[in-house]
């Protein structure tokens, strides 16, 4: 029987990769719910190809068309941030695929598992933001919680069969973006433009910039915290250039054990759908003859400082994390406007996460609060 799944961020680049597995799966998956933000055209183009029971659209002003042009399909349309939550708090399906970009996914993954639904989670800024929380509910319910992004996805398949005491440390990597090699004097005059030509992977605008600032990889850190249960002392960040193997554990009689692959979302996606299986797919392999060599290099925090500030934000917790990310979104907001340069970042997020007041423990309300806070923190910035 065909597994009954919602996308949240259906229109963008993991919820069309995702969209690309359920095709490849053919009978294994019924698409229920899509949601998208503003790209109305082609949540209407899925819609009529998948026939979901329902669709959100965030942007009201997109929500008439999105309607007109599903009258006769039998399909509810919600609108707005509300009409995604109460799509997230649906229990009639049996895995919710989060591919929301940003703060917005937060809240949605908190409502799906309170419903008792497992998520396969694309937002890391549901762990980052509410890791707390995410854990008390998961040891409530017993809900799962399948990782999308592809260095988890590989961290998760090399812990298959190894018991969590012979675990060294992690080794998170990270290609090192389009500045890697470029003179750190020259880090002010980098505009837009530049940082959104990553040399791997074609992701999202605000990923690809957080990828520019190895914010990503920093955000990385503290959801394998929060995934893995590892200490922030036992997760080391490695750049690699070629993005060919995606993350490795190292046990503590010296092994190693890594995940390798072409740079392709649609393999950690398909896993997190498929768990625990490999399916056959046509999608390109990895040659080993035309890879020529693999490089590695320690990260440069004077050049990449965010990863330093996400370090200190996990060895400080309760609060701490949730502004960093809150800060650093909007902060890329305001680089991608070019209203701030793309050494502001680092700054106005270590601005934040020192003057923000501190929680120990933040609920919900506390983390609703803190994001207006830190949005206000990022806009007074000039």
């Amino acid at each position: 029987m065909a597994r009954k799944l919602s996308v949240l961020g259906s229109t963008g680049s993991i919820g069309q990769n995702a969209l690309k597995v359920v095709d490849n799966l053919k009978d294994d998956f019924h698409v229920i719910y899509l949601t998208a933000n503003t790209n109305h055209e082609l949540l209407v183009e899925q819609a009529l190809k998948y026939k979901p029971q329902a669709v959100n659209i965030i942007d009201s002003s997109s929500a008439k068309i999105v309607e007109n042009k599903l009258k006769n399909e039998d399909i509810e349309v919600l609108i707005g941030c509300d009409g995604l939550l109460e799509l997230a708090k649906r229990n009639d399906i049996d895995l919710v695929l989060n591919a929301l970009v940003g703060t917005a996914g937060m809240e949605p993954t908190l409502m799906a598992l309170e419903s008792g639904v497992d998520v396969a989670l694309s937002n890391k800024e549901s762990l980052v933001m509410a890791g707390s929380l995410v854990k008390q509910i998961q040891e409530k319910s017993g809900v799962k919680i399948y990782p999308v992004d592809s260095e988890h996805s590989a961290i998760w398949q090399c812990l298959q069969g190894e018991n969590k005491e012979d675990i060294n440390k992690i080794l998170l990597t990270g290609s090192g973006g389009p500045f890697r090699t470029r003179d750190i004097d020259t880090f002010a005059d980098i505009t837009p433009q530049e940082a959104l030509k990553h040399p791997n992977w074609d992701m999202g605008n605000k990923i690809t910039i957080d990828s520019a600032t190895m914010m990503n990889k920093g955000l990385e850190i503290i959801e394998t915290y929060w995934l893995f249960n590892i200490p922030a002392d036992d997760i080391e960040v490695v750049i690699h250039p070629q993005s060919i193997i995606h993350s490795m554990i190292e046990m503590k009689d010296g092994s190693v054990k890594a995940q390798l692959g072409v740079p392709d979302m649609k393999v950690p996606i398909q896993y997190a759908l498929t768990y625990p299986r490999h399916i056959k797919t046509k999608w390109e392999r990895l040659d080993f003859v035309k890879l020529k060599k693999l490089t590695f290099e320690a990260p440069n925090f004077n050049r990449f400082p965010c990863i330093e500030l996400a370090y200190d934000s996990l060895r400080q917790l309760g609060t701490t994390p949730a502004v960093l990310n809150v800060a650093n979104e909007f902060s890329v907001y305001r680089f991608l406007k070019s209203e701030i340069l793309f050494t502001d970042i680092p700054k106005i997020v270590s601005g934040a996460c020192e003057k923000h007041e501190w929680i120990e423990n933040p609920n919900l309300n506390d983390l609703q609060n803190l994001i207006i806070w830190a949005k206000d923190f990022v806009k007074s910035y000039n």
